[in-house]
């Protein structure tokens, strides 16, 4: 057995096929102790696929799997350090708060006031104190999915997989909670490996990301590399809104929009255009741009001044595209 080096989970050449379909198709990964990690990908993409096969409800095709320096490539979930939280969260209805935490210290013989104890321990650290006696029912989403987090957490895993558990949350409690899973993921020190196919849920959470397309890893890096520097013209489509030209790549809101004939800057790329059309967004406004040369760019900025009748004013109008040459990055296409 491999020594415990200070990785959470390992996996090596991990491949799944379902019949004729390739599902994971060799994936290595690690994770590190106490890390965020988010996998992040469409749908289909191997990520929920992957994260069973850790949890051990899938066993895979070929490769292993490691917890901690431990391969458990065929071990039963029960049998691994991990727990995971689903997205419809999978409590019991008919029993209280307090018992759907302490039900898996229950079916390990946990003595009925170390369960209690635990239980109680769990609630606190969610912000739920108080609520033991409720029933499912009685609670909001965002109450029932910190309940779910409670009853991983009251049996201390080395790892907690996360299977979308925001997905069915209202965007306000969804946004609300991606805060509040980062600083309850702090503060208890656990391993979270958390799937998603919302790009900005992985970038305000995630300690590292793994974008995931079509069974295989695109990219793993911090959200700052993932989104200022992607491989491939998947992650850069994919995570966020890119332009590509020429092999190169710019986010729309690092390109300004000036009045045609504005005077050149040194170290600066600009494309003239008509603006084709414009996308209101509140906080800010999408511009899209035909340029003279050919092809698209769009760019976003901040409406701080202008209202929704002045930035549709825009739409027909000639303009100046500019940004500093630093945030061009280049593109590879994945093979």
């Amino acid at each position: 057995m491999a020594a415990d080096d200070g990785t959470a989970v390992r996996l090596t050449g991990l491949r799944k096929a379902f019949g004729a379909t390739e599902a994971v198709a060799g994936v290595d990964l690690e994770v590190r102790d106490g890390e965020f990690f988010a996998m992040l990908g469409p749908s289909g993409s191997g990520k929920t696929t992957v994260l069973r096969i850790i949890a051990g409800f899938e066993e895979p095709t070929a490769g292993t799997v490691e917890l901690a320096g431990r391969e458990v490539t065929r071990l039963a979930p029960f049998e691994r350090d991990v727990n995971t939280v689903f997205q419809d969260y999978a409590l019991f209805p008919h029993m209280t708060v307090e018992q759907n935490i302490a039900y898996g210290l229950k079916i390990r013989k946990v003595p009925k006031a170390e369960r209690r104890e635990r239980a109680h321990a769990a609630l606190s650290s969610v912000r739920l104190d108080g609520y033991e006696r409720r029933r499912p029912a009685q609670l909001s989403g965002g109450q029932r999915q910190r309940v779910a987090l409670a009853r991983a957490l009251v049996n201390r895993p080395r790892v907690l997989l996360l299977d979308e558990p925001l997905g069915a949350l209202d965007l306000k409690l969804r946004e609300e909670m991606q805060v509040e899973l980062k600083q309850l993921q702090r503060s208890v020190g656990i391993t979270f490996v958390f799937v998603t196919h919302d790009q900005q849920e992985a970038l305000t959470m995630s300690d590292r990301i793994a974008v995931f397309n079509h069974g295989r890893i695109e990219q793993v890096g911090t959200p700052a590399e993932i989104y200022e520097r992607p491989a491939t013209p998947f992650v850069a489509g994919f995570v966020g809104t890119s332009n590509l030209t020429n092999g190169f790549s710019v986010r729309p809101e690092k390109i300004r929009i000036l009045a045609e004939g504005s005077p050149a800057e040194s170290e600066h790329d600009e494309a003239a255009g008509t603006v084709a059309e414009v996308v209101y967004l509140g906080e800010s406004t999408r511009f899209i741009v035909d340029l003279d040369s050919g092809g698209r760019l769009t760019a976003l900025r901040q409406n701080l001044d202008a209202d929704a009748t002045e930035v549709a004013a825009y739409r027909g109008r000639r303009v100046l595209l500019r940004w500093h040459r630093r945030h061009n990055f280049a593109v590879v296409q994945s093979t």
